[in-house]
């Protein structure tokens, strides 16, 4: 059974529809702030609290709540996924991560955050979204779709190497994938879009994660 790395801090508890949805697709999560790189498969990279902006250059935003500790702990354990080239999948703020990590910057509150936040216990926003041919995510859902939002900051300038492959009405930036590594991720959140919380106002959230665990296979 693969092994899949969700680095957290604390209580699994935050990280449970994550769990859930790897589980269901038939995958081992491995948790906790000392996970071991050389022993699973592959990284997901969760949602969570903001990044601290001064890791892409910035002063902090009123709007801005960040926890510097769960910042270092995934971007250390990141670095180490990549030094070993295995694959790595990042999810809201999973997706931040990546793009800091790789030299990026951040929107710390986007203009059209009321379109993009969550809107109440278990109720997200949803939206369109394109595609841009050829890329994982149009392979995947093809060049047009559904789906759901939650959150109020967004990527700006991509990162070294990664390229920008899915994006909002409002040009907000849906997903990355590296040009050379096994990396990939996104703004939304397919772990509440599928298994027990398939909907049917997006696509089926399940279709990503069978994608990276095909990857980690290899």
């Amino acid at each position: 059974m693969l092994k899949i790395a969700v680095p957290v801090l604390g209580d699994d508890s935050t990280i449970r529809n994550y769990m859930e949805a790897l589980t269901a697709s038939g995958a081992e999560p491995v948790t906790g702030a000392a996970v071991r790189p050389e022993c699973c498969d592959g990284l997901l990279l969760p949602g969570g609290i903001d990044i601290d902006p001064v890791l892409f250059g910035q002063e902090k935003a009123p709007e801005t709540e960040c926890n510097r500790e769960l910042d270092d702990m995934q971007l250390g354990i990141l670095r180490r996924f990549l030094d070993l080239g295995k694959p790595v999948f990042g999810i809201c703020r999973g997706h931040q991560v990546i793009n800091v990590a790789f030299g990026g910057t951040l929107v710390q509150h986007l203009p059209t955050a009321p379109d993009h936040v969550h809107l109440g216990p278990g109720v997200d926003n949803v939206h369109a979204c394109e595609a841009v041919p050829g890329s994982f995510i149009a392979e995947c859902y093809g060049a047009r779709f559904t789906a759901n939002s939650s959150h109020h900051q967004g990527v700006d300038r991509p990162g070294d190497g990664l390229r920008v492959v899915l994006r909002a009405p409002d040009g907000v930036v849906e997903a990355l994938e590296h040009e050379t590594l096994p990396v990939w991720s996104v703004q939304f959140h397919p772990e509440r879009m599928g298994f027990a919380h398939k909907r049917e106002d997006t696509v089926d959230g399940s279709l990503l994660f069978r994608f990276f665990l095909e990857k980690c296979k290899r």
